[in-house]
This record gives C-alpha cells, structure tokens and sequence, in this order.
C-alpha cells in the first residue's frame, strides 16, 4: 500500500497526517476555513507533501474525520483535482467496527466514534472514558464494543475567548501554571489561569466519577490541543494520546 493522507476537520483546526502501513508520520495543523476553496486546500496540501517528499499522485487515499459539512465538497474536489483520488469520509465511506448506540447514530461527530475505536483497539480495559478537549470539552462512554454515549461541555479556549470578549478587563492568557498545586492568583492573568485549568481539570475529574456509579473501574484517554495542560493537574486521566483520531483513522482504512 501507499501513502495515505489523513484530516481530522474540526470546527476550529483541521489536522493533517500522512501515513502508510507502519503508522503515522509527522502531523500539521490548520485553521478550518469552509469559506475557502478546493484550490486554496490542495496548495496547502501540496505544500505539506512536499515538505514531506512526496509526490502528490503517490497517495492513495484521502481519509477524512469530518464535523465540517460545508468543507466535505471542498476536500473531495480537491482530492481528485490534486491527489487523482478520492476522498474517504468515516461513517459515509469508511464504516467503523464499533456499535454505535447513540439514539441517533447519525447525529455522533466522526471525530468522537473514531478517537474511540482507537481508544478500542489499543486498551485492554472493559469501559473506557475518552475525553477530547476541543473547541468544545467531550467525554465519550465505552463499554466493551459499544459507544454508550457521553457529555459535551464547554471548550477550554471557547470559555478563555468567551471570558476575554465578553468582559472589559478579563485578558487572554496563556493557560499555562507553574505547578501541578492550586493557588489564588495575586494577578488578573494568574487567577484565570488558575481557574481555567484547575476548574476544568476538576470538571473532568467530578464528571469521571459520577460516571463511574455507570461504568465500574474505566480507564481514561485524554486528546486535543489542551490536553495536555488538564492532564497535569488532574487526578482521573490515565493516559495522554494526542493523535487518538489519527490513530483510529489509519486503523479504520488499514484494517477494512
């Protein structure tokens, strides 16, 4: 098999990976922009390629995780205008192995069912948390083959924005702490960072408990951009996996 180009489209970033049959290779990211076109997207793309030092007609499959619709048109017409594929898109093209026991099935984001096949295939553990801090916060409920079900909350840069725009005196900080200990801030930006941080990670951490009362001993998998800085202070995520999507990408298309 060839090269395979992988996107994860968010409704903030879209993230890009190219892999083969022995994994991932480096990721890149970019903001999502449906307004742009199909042209716009394969000269990005072929700049990531070239980069790379891959020939752009060597890859044989665009594999797309997508919570976007109005981007889904622009990728396929730039996968067959640039790539001469075509594009795979999760749930539509690229069923998972996973039961799906949402009441809606249909209305499950692509990027939650494959971080959780990933979650799936590399645990051992019977129920599993999966926790992706995007533009908004999601935990996702496995047990044993199923998707359960799960909680959307707040984003951890959506809260830092909305605090920012909406208040006069509020600024934009970093999200950065110098200790895994809580401690009042004695500036504007130290008390927001303190309670950004600490209040997520104690969001995170309350929710994984009283979800334990449903799911017995689960094993939780922290991704996204903020991961990272939750995971350091918090008490209930066992393990950091930040290409969890790309991970269950190239799982789906390798093993169909």
């Amino acid at each position: 098999m060839g090269n395979v180009l992988l996107l994860d489209a968010g409704n903030t970033n879209t993230k890009i990976c190219l892999a083969d049959e022995n994994g991932l290779g480096e990721s890149y990211s970019l903001p999502t922009r449906p307004a742009n076109t199909a042209d716009d997207w394969g000269l990005k793309i072929e700049a990531i390629l070239q980069r790379e030092g891959v020939e752009p007609r060597s890859v044989e499959a665009c594999v797309i995780s997508s919570v976007v619709p109005p981007l889904d048109p622009l990728i396929s017409r730039m996968a067959r205008r640039f790539l001469e594929c075509e594009a795979v898109f999760v749930g539509r093209d690229l069923l998972l192995d996973l039961d799906n026991e949402y009441a809606r099935p249909e209305k499950v984001g692509a990027d939650i069912l494959v971080g959780c096949l990933s979650a799936r295939l590399t645990y051992d553990h019977d129920n599993l948390i999966v926790i992706d801090f995007g533009t908004a916060t999601t935990l996702a409920c496995v047990k044993g083959n199923a998707f359960k079900g799960g909680l959307i909350c707040p984003g951890v840069l959506s809260s830092r924005t909305a605090l920012a725009s909406g208040t006069a005196k509020l600024p934009n900080v970093d999200l950065t702490i110098d200790g895994d200990s809580l401690s009042w801030g004695t500036t504007t930006e130290e008390c927001l960072n303190q309670g950004l941080v600490f209040g997520f990670a104690s969001m995170i951490d309350g929710l994984v408990d009283k979800l334990s009362l449903r799911m017995r001993d689960p094993f939780v998998v922290a991704t996204g951009g903020l991961a990272r800085t939750i995971a350091q202070v918090s008490e209930r995520i066992d393990e950091l996996r930040p290409e969890l999507v790309m991970e269950g990408l190239w799982m789906a298309y390798y093993n169909q």
